[in-house]
Formats: C-alpha cells, structure tokens, sequence
C-alpha cells in the first residue's frame, strides 16, 4: 500500500508568495497551460487494472505488477506525456520481503526519460538499455525491491493541435510535481512508501531531478498545478539521484567561459545525438571521438574555430563570473570563504582543483596510468597540483560561447524558455543585449526563476542539501540503488551530485547511488 508512514524529509512551512505578483502568475500558468478539455480525469488510482510481466536481470527473474499510462491530472494539456506507468514487485502482493523492504517500506523510484528540454515520454523496464545494452535502472529498481513510478512530462517542442506551445518552461517541473501529488493522493492503493520517492534524470532530465528534489511544496508552482488539476497534495519528496546536471542556467554561461576561456574550438557534433547504444551493431560515425562515455553527446573529432563574436563572449562572460561567485559568499567545510580575483583566480579556484585532483588521485592508486596528463603534477604517486587552463585544452570545448543562451537561439536552453506562441527565447541579460536574432525577446524572469534549484534550496519549505555523490556516505532506511543510465544526455561533460534530505535538526547522511 503506498502508505505515506513516517515524515523524513517534509517540512508543510509554507513558501513566501510569487514576489507579491500571485495574480500575474496566475495569468501566466492559465495562458501557458490553456488549452480546451477534452476530458475530465479521475485522480484515483484504478488497481484493478494492470498487467503481469517477468524480465531478467543478471539471470534472474524479476516479476512485477504493470500499471500503465495512468493519467496523473484532472485537466490534461497532452496525455501522451501526462501520465505514468507504475511498476510493482509482484512479491509484495504475496506478503513477501524483497531486499529488506516490505509492501510497506518499499521507496518508490521516480525516474524521468527527459533530455535537452524535450518531451519525455513515461518510462518502461527494459531488458536491453539503449546505452548500456543491459538491464535499465528501472528494471535494476524492481529487482531491489523498490517501486517504480515513471511519469512522462511535456517539452520544449511539444504542441497542441493548433500550433501553440504547450511544454514550455516550467512545463516539465509542473508535470513532475503533479505526479509526485497523483502518487500521494492514492496513498495506500498499492505498495510503496510515499514519503520515500526518491527521483532519478539524467542532464536536463538531472536538472529536473534536481528541482524536484530543491522546490517541494513551492507556491511558485501552485497556480500551473491548479490550472492542470492536480491533487491536492504535497509534492516535496525524500532525494533526488542527479547526473550531469544543467541547473544554474541563469549563469551556465559564465561558468562554461570561466572555464574554458582561451579555447578557442569547439567539438559539438549534431545537436542531441548520441553515440550508437552498447552492442545494437551500428557502425561507429566517422569523424568523431569514440572514447567518451555512451551516455554522451556525439563530439566531433575536428574542432570548429569560434567566431570572433564568440570569442569576444567568452571574454565578457569569463570576466562576469567572480562577482557572481562573490555575491554568493560561499565557504568550504571548514568555513573559509571560496572567491575569485578579476582575473578568476582565488580560494574558489583553488577548491575546484582539490575536487579534480581528489579525483585524479583516486585513479592513480587504482593503477591508471596519467602520465600523458601533463596538465597535473604528480611526486612520489602523489598529486601535488594541477593546471585548469591545461585540463580544459584536453578536454576539449564542447560548445561554443555562449553555450547555454547561444546569441543565434539556436540552443535547446533557448526554445525551452519560449511561450505559447514564441519557439524561442533569451534567458539571460547578456544573451539578450548581444543577440544576433533581430526582435528576439528576453523570457520573464519569474519563469527563469522557476527553472533553477539554487533559487530554491534553503527555502523553509523545501529542506534540501545539494551534495556530491559520496562513495563512503552510509544511508539509513534506503538501500543503496546500482545506477544504470537510461536516460538521453545533451550534455558538455558528465558531472554529477544528488540532493539531500534535511529532517529536522540533524541531516541524513547522503545515500549512495
């Protein structure tokens, strides 16, 4: 029974309004969201329905309970992505423990298939991943005992019969949300602890992870969820598992230049295409690099020069970034404060190269062999020091400045922040000011605003940590999940971190995914 059992991670303290703007939203959410009602659905949960099915995983067999395409809002702009399939160990229908967990403490895992703003359709166990050619993370979640809830959401491209534009920011958020409510409103209909729903996405898809996990219970969202019909529940929820992350889009381009600043080339294949997925017997594209992760966007192997615009970009955003660092008066765990100089250089940069060389020293003792890497200092086995300028030359640029509100629109990030009846959008001041699209417009910012975590986080209504994912932390309550990507990916390079629940006074250590 999807029981909602003890509260971890709630906090019901209600968020401060809109920026006393509430009617405004309003009006945009009806305006954003409109579109006629075909139907009215019901919100609850019809168990008699669903379908029995076995899979396998590492040999062995993994039976389950399959409650598909079940609408999650009353007033559904497109039902092809607003609804979810529900997945269940059968074990739990026959008084069974799976992994230590029971019909009443499974977790329910959240999984999103988003990925560069697109629409992502709701999600299905799978025997062969796209990417790894294995078991996919939700079949892997069933074989441990958790309960799969996987919503589809609407995207930048997604459009009602009449044209207009119907999965524009927030879209994707709001859509996650209502599911999250649709899950508590039929609490205790079938199995799952609906205080333990523990999200999952991957790029985009991370960063949509990300604000589930950072805005729960936020008004901001309120007026969008009433205009869709959404439960009437809460929808903050236990963690968030996050990989490569776009989330600070309102200053990804000055960190990118921060970066990458003198790099002059950039690698960006076709915009969103992947490599051939594990074992499907493609014949690999000529002209780019194979050597890079399978959940990563196709990177040519000849760098493109930038434009003299570009460039001239990169300097600008380069220069943008300490003051933006400074302004957040951030401090390391020992309370010393993270800055940068003018010429981007200081204690922030000093952190970030610990967490490279924390990394590089890892792989030295596991025997890989970095000896090519002239950009680090190694004595004695030791690293000693490394050189940012250098590691972004062997890197290599992905994209070309700037790489979130390109000037041309020609970015996913772009289309993601357009209307009802505008494809296309800058988000940030600089992009707008330097654009080279005559007439192009500047996104509202209550809505750029809606689409970063870091607005959120610390918020007293939704207690979150972000935190990096922590191969020692020791979880309680929660099992340990093995991560098997599943998700499409756009991109630059793979970072990853997942949020943390705040219960009360004392924080829970970061579960391991």
């Amino acid at each position: 029974m999807m029981t909602s059992g003890l509260v971890l991670a709630a906090d019901t303290t209600k968020a401060e309004p809109v920026q006393a703007v509430a009617a405004a939203t309003q009006a945009k959410a009806k305006t954003a969201q409109a579109a006629p009602v075909q139907q009215t659905y019901s919100l609850d949960l019809d168990t008699t329905k669903y379908e029995k099915k076995t899979m396998t995983v590492d040999g062995k067999k993994v039976a389950f309970r399959a409650y598909e395409n079940r609408v999650y809002v009353a007033h559904p702009v497109d039902t092809t992505y607003q609804s979810m399939n529900i997945y269940v160990p059968e074990g739990y229908f026959k008084g069974k423990t799976i992994n230590g967990y029971t019909a009443k403490t499974a977790p329910i895992f959240l999984p999103n298939t988003v990925g560069g703003y697109m629409p992502g359709a709701p999600g299905q166990p799978s025997e062969n991943d796209r990417m790894t050619g294995g078991a996919n993370a939700m079949l892997v979640a069933l074989s441990k005992g958790y309960v799969v809830a996987a919503p589809g959401a609407r995207g930048r491209t997604t459009q009602a019969a009449d044209g207009t534009y119907t999965g524009k920011a927030p879209a994707l958020i709001v859509d996650m949300k209502a599911a999250v409510r649709y899950l508590r409103h039929n609490a205790g209909k079938l199995p799952g602890d609906t205080e333990k729903i523990i999200s999952n996405g991957t790029s985009a898809g991370g960063a949509l992870s990300t604000l589930i996990g950072a805005t729960g219970d936020s008004k901001d969202y309120e007026p969008y969820l009433k205009a869709l019909g959404a439960a009437d529940e809460r929808d903050d929820i236990y963690a968030s598992s996050v990989y490569c992350p776009i989330t600070d889009l309102d200053h990804a381009d000055m960190a990118y230049e921060w970066m990458f600043n003198g790099v002059n080339t950039y690698h960006q294949g076709n915009m969103g295409a992947m490599k051939p997925p594990a074992g499907n017997g493609q014949a690999k594209p000529a002209g780019v690099v194979t050597n890079r992760p399978d959940n990563a966007p196709v990177e040519a192997a000849a760098g493109t020069e930038m434009t003299a615009v570009q460039q001239q970009a990169s300097k600008d955003l380069k220069a943008m970034y300490p003051a933006y660092i400074n302004s957040l008066h951030l401090v390391d765990k020992n309370g010393k404060a993270l800055t940068l100089d003018e010429n981007g250089r200081g204690s922030f940069a000093d952190y970030i190269k610990s967490i490279y060389m924390a990394s590089a020293q890892k792989a030295l003792d596991n025997g890989t062999d970095l000896s090519s890497k002239t950009w680090l200092t190694i004595n004695d086995g030791k690293v000693t020091d490394m050189d940012l300028a250098g590691y972004a030359v062997d890197v290599t640029r992905l994209k070309a400045a700037p790489a979130f509100d390109a000037l041309d629109m020609s970015s996913a990030e772009t289309e993601e922040f357009g209307t009802a009846t505008v494809d296309k959008q800058h988000f940030t001041v600089y992009g707008k000011d330097h654009s080279t699209i005559a007439g192009s417009a500047l996104a509202d910012k209550d809505i750029v605003k809606t689409m970063n975590p870091l607005n959120y986080i610390g918020n007293p209504a939704s207690r979150r940590r972000i935190t990096g994912v922590s191969a020692t932390a020791k979880p309680t309550a929660i099992r340990p999940l093995p991560y098997r990507q599943s998700s499409p990916c756009v991109c630059s390079r793979p970072v990853m971190m997942s949020i943390l629940p705040l219960p009360g006074p004392a924080a829970m250590p970061a579960i391991t995914i």
